[in-house]
């Protein structure tokens, strides 16, 4: 099984920051790389559409809003890829009430391409991301209507 992890530190406090990125359905707010997302079963699924017009589903697996974490499956994508599981939370940054540090991290065993491409591509879904994620707190966005 592979792995990978991303962590960013963001200009904004972990309460602030999870009220963005907490929502199982927020992906749209800010990850440009997710441009629609539906909730389904009760919002225990997204069905994710991505510019290309390519469909994601993933189940949402735990959620804990206390400790600012959740972990997802991946159902459907085009992404080669089985049994993925992906983890996403908000830490405190010791002494500092105006920082968090975001971590995204994913297991999965590769399949139709090697482990180090799919490292590679969710590494960089995970970096792009987050990186979008410190733009977006940096211009004080607030989440997509």
């Amino acid at each position: 099984m592979a792995s990978t992890s991303v962590s960013r530190t963001v200009p904004a406090p972990p309460d602030r920051v999870w009220s963005l990125i907490g929502g199982f359905d927020a992906l749209p707010a800010w990850l440009p790389y997710i441009s629609a997302s539906t909730a389904l079963e009760g919002g225990r699924v997204r069905r994710l559409t991505n510019p290309d017009g390519d469909i994601i589903v993933e189940r949402l697996i735990s959620f804990d809003e206390a400790e600012r974490h959740y972990s997802y499956a991946i159902l459907e994508a085009p992404f080669p890829v089985d049994g993925y599981l992906s983890t996403i939370r908000v830490h405190t940054v010791p002494g500092r009430d105006d920082l968090a540090e975001v971590q995204w991290s994913g297991r999965f065993h590769a399949e139709g391409a090697t482990e180090e491409e799919v490292v590679e591509l969710f590494t960089g879904i995970y970096t792009d991301g987050l990186d979008s994620l410190h733009e977006t707190l940096a211009q004080g966005m607030s989440p997509k209507a």
